[in-house]
């Protein structure tokens, strides 16, 4: 099982700015973004209380220019419909985007379920991630799309360790990113990758892929992973470097509400923040919010273990 180290290196705020402040309109109703996509010089943010896709500038540094965009049409069609989505993943060969539903009842068990836009924003389909899952909120929270071997991948990240709800997921040590073959009604699951059992997250919430480099959050932790696959292949390199979002002067967590993350570059990651809890006054000073980060360099101490 996983224990939080006495000292983990800090990320370095780089920007952030509040949803809100940073589209015309405001976004969602509430603003409680749950995925980021980094496409060129702008952000795709997604949320979990709506089906708009905010469309913002990378610098996070204005207004014009900035928009929402409502896919065609707004709901997806039938009774399995999300209307607000976890996480958002994009084939760069055709440009398409998968949109994540947590996890929908489907007769006596649960399943993730992907919707497909094309490039223009338009409804294509939705598939059924084809893994059984124990509890409706505690699904796949995490989505990326990668390419190995010149196939097509969806990788998505179970919330709980072991893929497990309840107190059994919070147990650290177990994460898990599932790997799923893209289809138009389901999408066959083809493997696991299995998180190092050392790493000390409660829960999970997002994914990103960088060529060989794999970032993965947790929001409880208030923490980033980062590891490495050997190319070619879904093996783990080392056991990689993990890295806490910045706490207070008193060692509390203030990002408490991250969501999702993609890579900027190689040295930098853009995370989003949900609503946080009326309760936790720090979380709420950081929350609804487009936060980049960059990643500090290792330490001698932090270097990965083969």
């Amino acid at each position: 099982m996983g224990t939080r180290p006495a000292v983990v290196a800090q990320l370095q705020l780089l920007a952030e700015a509040p949803v809100r402040d940073l589209l015309p309109d405001g976004g969602s109703p509430r603003g409680e973004a749950s995925g980021v996509l980094a496409l060129g010089g702008q952000l795709l943010v997604i949320f979990d209380d709506s089906t708009v896709i905010g469309v913002i500038g990378a610098d996070l540094s204005r207004v014009e220019g900035n928009h929402t965009v409502r896919p065609d049409p707004l709901i997806a069609g039938g009774r399995h419909a999300g209307r607000g989505y976890e996480d958002v993943a994009r084939d760069a060969a055709t440009g398409h985007l998968y949109l994540l539903v947590e996890a929908i009842r489907r007769g006596d068990r649960f399943q993730a379920r992907v919707e497909e836009l094309d490039a223009d924003y338009r409804r294509r389909s939705q598939a059924w991630l084809d893994f059984t899952l124990e509890e409706e909120n505690k699904g796949m929270e995490g989505l990326t799309c990668a390419n190995r071997d010149g196939e097509v991948y969806l990788l998505a990240l179970c919330e709980g360790n072991r893929c497990r709800g309840g107190k059994a997921g919070e147990q650290p040590g177990g994460g898990r990113i599932q790997l799923f073959r893209p289809g138009q009604h389901a999408c066959p699951h083809v493997g696991t990758i299995e998180l190092p059992p050392h790493l000390w997250f409660i829960d999970h919430s997002s994914v990103a892929v960088r060529g060989d480099r794999v970032a993965v959050i947790s929001q409880r932790s208030s923490a980033l992973w980062v590891g490495a696959f050997t190319p070619d292949t879904w093996d783990l390199v080392d056991t990689g470097a993990t890295y806490e979002f910045p706490r207070d002067p008193d060692d509390h967590i203030i990002y408490g509400t991250v969501e999702g993350v993609s890579w900027l570059d190689d040295d930098h990651v853009v995370v989003v923040s949900d609503r946080a809890p009326r309760t936790e006054l720090r979380w709420r000073t950081k929350h609804r919010s487009v936060h980049i980060f960059t990643i500090p360099p290792p330490r001698p101490e932090d270097v990965p273990v083969r």
